[in-house]
């Protein structure tokens, strides 16, 4: 094989020798090389025809030659070989700049680079001086590598995440659904800032938007592709740079902050962009501890994080893990992990700048997969997406309900379910809810105070018990909220207890001198009779009283309609209001005979 440079005085053509043992694959290779190469630049020769050719006797003479004779008709072949290029080629091309030279390598590149995602494969560049532990790296993750290979490792790092007494994870894209933010172009625009000769701070777009699509190759491109812009040390600076650049919304740093201090709850992020980043986001906010990130970057990862491999990861901790999903996402690549789900739940940012493509990818999911999501509008003046039922983020309702999944949950609400459980029985059900909801939660939010109390052993202690209990006011509105204010009573038994059928039932010796009022209700529907209660106290009664609504159940409409929700609307128009429910339900509570929950309770099913 031969190169030509061209008509350059002082140079001449260079001869590569191709050796190997017999039936080792020379001629092969330089068959398919004849078919790549440009014939303008390069010829090609078989070594032996051409020792033939100069050798008296032809190859059977030159093989029983002595080594040196050997030696001197080999040059002979070489020196021949080099004659004829310079002849074939004595009117060459005129001699190439160092800056025309640049242009053709990187026409080259593009050009090889096209045709290789084209055809799904993989292409890495490799910098002068080339470091052979790289490639020796890049050969090895080649063998291995496979889309199985990529979702055990996805899932091994999934399952350092999980805790076992946790039965609720809300599982988290993170670009544009956790930060306004797309940290791959932020990352890509620093990069091109550094080393503005080499990098295109559109390269992740121009890669996705081709023939590759989403795909796991185009993700596997991708790592290459950062693989290839730094060393691991300068990788680092711009993944913390560009986590400096990050602004998480405010709601979503409150809710996790919240989340990660309750131990029924895991978090984790599982992210298509670059993982260290969002490690270094997450570890500004103070949650490096609380929050599992599953995001590779670079080949040295191991895996890449698809669509697929989402969707993936969720059913695997649903099936496997038996955990209640909540997801969170905001673009189509995210609708399979939120079909996935338990709860989907789509993140909405400012129309400038959220997906273009949502819209219809939402409409499909919905109408042909039965996806039921809530959007969650951030910041709160975005422009919702149509057709979907609105909530807030850090609304009480909204955070119980997440909360609502665990096992306890599922048991106290089973027989206030259950059509053949009525009277006395059920009674029971709605004081152990009231009673589970007011330790569990109410107590949270009230707080607690340390009264002196008698040890069993005889000495004084201190115990726990409600924050100004004696100054807390239950009320239950009668007559389905009776059962369930005995039980939230049961917790708090020193508190005052008020039976109440309406607002002006509450009076002001109820309320007088009291620093807190839970309102206690079985069912809410559509939030009237609430709204009505905490209105007529705080409007003719106590202005600032702190106020707890307990429910057992709230019509999810409440909390998601179109309109934004009536209760959550003006509920929250109120200061120091907060709600607990032991779960939402989409079913909508107009009860007559035997579905009323009140003829139930008291066995008066047959009267209504």
């Amino acid at each position: 094989m031969v190169f030509h440079p061209g008509r350059r005085p002082h140079m001449k053509p260079l001869v590569v020798g191709v050796y190997g043992v017999s039936g080792s694959g020379k001629t092969y290779v330089l068959d398919q090389l004849k078919d790549i190469m440009d014939s303008e630049y390069f010829s090609f020769y078989e070594g032996s025809e051409m020792v033939a050719n100069v050798t008296p006797g032809g190859l059977k003479a030159f093989q029983g030659m002595k080594e040196e004779d050997q030696l001197m008709y080999r040059q002979r072949a070489i020196d021949k070989i080099a004659h004829r290029c310079w002849t074939l080629h004595a009117l060459a091309r005129p001699i190439l700049t160092a800056a025309q030279l640049d242009v053709w390598k990187t026409e080259e590149k593009d050009l090889l680079r096209g045709l290789c995602r084209s055809h799904g494969i993989l292409l890495s560049t490799l910098q002068h001086p080339i470091d052979t532990q790289t490639v020796a790296a890049l050969l090895g993750d080649f063998k291995i590598h496979s889309e199985y290979h990529n979702l055990s490792l996805a899932k091994e790092e999934l399952e350092k995440g999980l805790t076992l007494g946790a039965g609720i994870v809300l599982a988290m894209d993170a670009d544009k659904t956790l930060a306004p933010e797309d940290t791959g172009a932020l990352f890509w625009t620093a990069a091109s800032k550094k080393w503005p000769s080499v990098v295109a701070d559109d390269t992740l777009k121009t890669l996705f938007s081709g023939p590759l699509d989403y795909s796991h190759t185009a993700f596997r491109q991708a790592a290459l592709l950062y693989n290839e812009v730094a060393s691991d040390q300068d990788f680092a600076e711009i993944c913390q740079h560009v986590a400096s650049q990050v602004s998480m919304y405010p709601e979503m740093i409150s809710l996790l902050h919240f989340m990660a201090e309750q131990d029924n709850v895991d978090l984790v992020v599982i992210t298509s962009g670059l993982g260290l980043v969002w490690k270094k986001v997450l570890e500004l906010q103070g949650l490096s501890n609380a929050v599992t990130v599953v995001g590779g970057g670079r080949i040295k990862d191991g895996f890449v994080i698809t669509p697929i491999v989402k969707s993936y990861l969720v059913g695997y901790m649903r099936e496997e893990h038996r955990k209640y999903i909540w997801a969170f996402g905001d673009s189509p690549l995210d609708l399979p992990m939120l079909n996935k789900a338990d709860r989907a739940v789509v993140i909405v940012g400012d129309e400038l700048t959220r997906s273009r493509t949502m819209d219809a990818a939402l409409k499909t999911a919905i109408d042909e997969h039965g996806l039921r999501p809530v959007q969650i509008n951030l910041p709160n003046t975005s422009l919702p997406r149509p057709g979907l039922p609105r909530a807030q983020l850090t609304h009480p309702l909204l955070i119980y309900d997440i909360l609502a999944h665990t096992s306890a949950t599922k048991l106290l609400a089973t027989p206030m379910r259950n059509s053949a459980v009525a009277g006395p029985e059920l009674r029971e059900a709605h004081r152990r809810a009231g009673h589970h909801l007011a330790t569990t939660y109410v107590a949270d939010i009230i707080s607690l105070e340390q009264p002196k109390i008698q040890h069993v052993l005889g000495r004084e202690t201190r115990g726990y018990q409600l924050r100004h209990e004696k100054k807390t006011t239950i009320v239950a509105l009668m007559r389905g909220g009776e059962p369930m204010a005995f039980g939230v009573n049961d917790a708090f038994p020193h508190a005052m207890f008020v039976h109440a059928k309406d607002p002006q039932d509450v009076k002001m010796h109820h309320l007088e001198g009291q620093l807190s009022l839970i309102l206690v209700d079985s069912v809410i529907n559509t939030g009237k009779s609430i709204v009505e209660f905490i209105g007529y106290i705080r409007n003719h009664i106590h202005a600032t009283i702190h106020i707890v609504v307990v429910a057992g159940v709230v019509q999810a409409k409440c909390v998601t309609g179109d309109d934004g929700g009536s209760l959550i609307r003006q509920v929250t128009s109120f200061a120091r209001v907060h709600i607990v429910a032991l779960r939402l339900s989409e079913t909508s509570f107009v009860g007559s005979r035997q579905t009323d929950t009140g003829n139930r309770l008291f066995n008066t099913t047959h009267l209504a």
